[in-house]
């Protein structure tokens, strides 16, 4: 084992902080979830931890976004990010901290709002790793950035950041480092270089037709039926216009159309999410869905072209080759190889690497489990997927611990490989 590893090992171990706090906070963000851009609880009381922590705190930035900066003399600068939003899911969990909220999204609706995707977690664990690496800031030389990200879920929480002058209000970042929860069993950490998370493509499409009376179809130009023919030809783009080795999806996600019995309405509307991993298959793809979209209208005599909007668009997610394999070398030397497993690639999306691109410096970004240990044995021994809760879903409730002592030992060790 190198001397630097042993080092970042023993100060992770030497400095972890009581973990029972950050417990309390996790079950405390599950049960009081904010919906992207209205995380004002939530980044309250992650500045007012950081500032008890000793660091330079800035609030409010692109919304409710939170930085603390902890500048420890010559060094590189290192970027530590986690996201705070929560889903607008009604919560089956049955958890006793399970959240009872509502909240009024950014559409108008009001919609119930659960921690569905690990993001409690990811503020709760960031809050430990900034007490453990201010503790131990006689051990390690550089800049320390910690940064606390809204509206992850919207796909627009980083970049209302960056147009907020992130960079103009603290230092420049050598590296961006962050993690994401997973239903992996609970205590492992999984990282891979390269390709990691796909990018992603939302577009909503209004296709506008003829209404007329039910019982008079031959008087329409039916759009639910043109809707139709264009979502079934949709699903041959992934299988017969991009190749065999290359990975792409289309989804219809929702069709809306129509609200009587006996009429056929003027237009319908339904959304498309897309997921690539390569530039070229992505422009491929979404050429093939604006063309097929098109063309169907057109063999259908519409006297109006359908409406293509893009709403969402998520960039992919690209780990460095050589500060991903650096990282790896660290987790073996702490985790050991039965809980550092290499990591597959996610077709799901982040828009964290934009705090990376936006300067052209490297990012890693990795997964962390939180599944019970007896119900993976038992996934493991039946290979029965019903057995675990997914994220985006009613009932996903990972375990707090060894959960939430991994995330903070795999950040911390994450920062210490980078800084001096």
């Amino acid at each position: 084992m190198a001397s630097s590893e042993n080092k970042a090992c023993s100060i992770v171990d030497h400095y972890g902080p009581d973990l029972e706090p950050f417990e309390d906070h996790y079950r405390d963000f599950h049960q009081n979830p904010e919906l992207g851009t209205q995380e004002e609880r939530t980044s309250a009381i992650a500045a007012s931890h950081l500032q008890e922590a000793g660091y330079e705190v800035i609030t409010h930035i692109g919304g409710f976004g939170v930085v603390g900066v902890l500048k420890n003399g010559h060094g590189p600068t290192v970027l530590l990010r986690a996201d705070m939003d929560a889903l607008p899911i009604r919560e089956q969990t049955g958890l006793p901290y399970a959240s009872t909220l509502e909240a009024v999204d950014t559409d108008g609706d009001r919609k119930p709002v659960m921690h569905a995707c690990g993001h409690d977690s990811h503020v709760a664990s960031m809050m430990g790793t900034s007490t453990l690496l201010a503790h131990a800031k006689g051990k390690w030389n550089g800049t320390l950035i910690i940064l606390f990200q809204p509206d992850e879920e919207h796909g627009a929480g980083a970049r209302a950041m960056l147009d907020d002058d992130l960079y103009d209000k603290i230092p420049k970042p050598d590296i961006v480092l962050g993690q994401h929860l997973t239903p992996d069993k609970a205590g492992v950490v999984l990282i891979r270089p390269g390709s990691f998370m796909a990018a992603a493509d939302t577009i909503k499409v209004t296709v506008f037709g003829r209404g007329a009376h039910g019982a008079q179809p031959q008087d329409s130009i039916d759009p639910i039926v043109l809707a139709a023919h264009m979502i079934v030809r949709l699903q041959t783009v992934v299988s017969r216009e991009i190749g065999p080795q290359d990975v792409a999806s289309v989804t219809c996600a929702y069709i809306h159309g129509g609200k009587a019995h006996n009429v056929i309405p003027n237009e319908v509307e339904f959304m498309l999410n897309i997921r690539s991993f390569d530039a070229a298959v992505r422009e491929s793809v979404l050429k093939a869905v604006k063309r097929i979209i098109r063309g169907e209208a057109i063999a259908s005599g519409v006297t109006k072209e359908p409406e293509i909007e893009s709403v969402l668009t998520f960039p992919p997610t690209h780990n460095d080759e050589e500060a991903t394999l650096k990282l790896k070398e660290s987790f073996l030397s702490y985790f050991g190889r039965d809980r550092t497993w290499e990591a597959p690639r996610h077709t799901a999306s982040e828009d964290f690497s934009l705090l990376a691109t936006e300067l052209g410096v490297p990012s890693v970004f990795w997964n962390f489990g939180g599944v019970d240990h007896k119900k993976w044995r038992e996934y493991e021994r039946t290979k029965d997927k019903t057995l675990i809760s997914s994220a985006h879903q009613a009932d996903y409730a990972p375990v707090v611990q060894p959960t939430l002592k991994t995330a903070i030992e795999a950040m911390s060790l994450a920062a210490l490989t980078f800084l001096k």
